[in-house]
């Protein structure tokens, strides 16, 4: 039998107020592809199929628009839910679309209850570990721990306990969840309220394969526990990852192999920094002119209108840091009083504090408009 391990789709996410919903078509579009030319059986998506509870519209119609695809292609499907879904909605007739072949496990009643698929060697019990939150699971199951690890650990002791009752049968887990050793970005969602964050990779003991979901980046815990990473980059952090999803093959005996299948990059992101005058003429910053961007200037002083001039030559800048070289300039404390002086005097003060540089005649006369209007629709009250 062979797998698509994906995860962490977050449809309906923005990047830094970027819709990602075209980059987000463009790779499931190549994920159904690869579904076909991969002659994939089964799919397993290890949850935050959305990224948040109440999706936008869009988010939903793609979701369910490659949802279809997938059926369309012969394999079957098997989803979770994460953090960032709603688990009551992500359950809703989830019993109507099991006879389609696609098999949403949200609920931890379902928990220790496999879909069990058949190929050639018998059949695979696939196991769906939604996202559990340890308080709501505790209470669900009169668990006298709290935590993640007692909340994961319970729900394979249920996995482990029907699997006893099924000699032979290989058996995959879908979970959402944060394992001792993986490796975090910027991008995901804390999820340490309510006890221990971490779990260990021991916890997934005695079954063939574990397909995670949680973390952003692909990871090889071992060789029968993975991340699979999202499929696009959320965050600035994810500017080295490699994205994409593992093709898993499980033989008469179990696990037999897992290759990684690269995604396309919609459009790459990177972190770049210099003065403003180097980075608006230097060559070497060309092959940026396309990526999204996170720019940090590093000039003595804060240039005049670096967003707007930036955007010029790199038009999908997003983030604007600013690190002088030999760190930022003393400032002197603000002490000069404020009542009585003239408001262009005071603007012109602060101007120079926050940028350590004095106003221009343009920013002056700009000031001296402000001024004037405000004094104007002052006098007409």
């Amino acid at each position: 039998m062979r797998l698509l391990h994906t995860s962490d789709w977050h449809l309906g996410r923005s990047f830094h107020r970027e819709n990602l919903l075209d980059a987000q078509s463009s790779v499931l579009d190549h994920l159904v592809e690869t579904i076909r030319t991969e002659a994939v059986d089964v799919v397993v998506v290890a949850g935050d199929l959305y990224d948040r509870a109440l999706p936008p519209v869009d988010a939903v119609r793609l979701f369910d628009r490659t949802l279809a695809r997938i059926h369309a292609t012969g394999a079957r499907a098997v989803l979770i839910s994460g953090n960032h879904d709603s688990m009551a909605r992500m359950s809703f007739a989830t019993d109507l679309i099991d006879a389609s072949g696609v098999h949403l496990r949200s609920s931890m009643d379902g928990v220790g209850t496999p879909v069990v698929l058949e190929d050639e060697h018998g059949p695979v019990a696939f196991y769906g570990i939604p996202y559990l939150e340890p308080e709501i699971a505790r209470h669900h199951w009169g668990l006298s721990e709290r935590g993640h690890p007692a909340a994961i650990g319970h729900a394979m002791d249920l996995v482990r306990a029907d699997l006893a009752e099924r000699p032979g049968t290989r058996s995959v887990v879908l979970s959402h969840a944060f394992v001792t050793g993986g490796e975090p970005s910027d991008s995901e969602r804390d999820i340490s309220v309510g006890g221990a964050s971490h779990v260990p990779q021991a916890i997934f003991d005695g079954v063939d394969y574990a397909a995670l979901g949680h973390l952003h980046g692909r990871q090889t815990l071992s060789p029968a526990v993975r991340y699979s990473g999202s499929p696009l980059a959320y965050s600035f952090s994810e500017e080295h990852q490699v994205k994409g999803y593992w093709i898993v093959d499980l033989d008469a005996s179990g696990l037999s192999g897992a290759e990684f299948v690269r995604a396309p990059v919609p459009r790459p992101l990177a972190r770049i920094s210099g003065r403003i005058d180097d980075l608006l003429s230097g060559a070497e910053w060309e092959r940026f002119t396309e990526h999204w961007l996170q720019i940090t200037l590093t000039d003595p002083r804060r240039p005049s209108q670096p967003m707007d001039r930036l955007r010029e030559r790199f038009p999908h800048t997003l983030m604007l840091d600013f690190d002088p070289e030999g760190g930022a300039p003393e400032r002197r404390p603000v002490t000069a009083k404020v009542s009585g002086r003239d408001e262009r005097a005071v603007v012109a003060d602060f101007v120079e504090w926050a940028r350590g540089a004095p106003v221009s005649e343009e920013e002056r006369a700009l000031v001296d408009t402000a001024v004037e209007e405000v004094r104007l629709q002052e006098g007409a009250r």
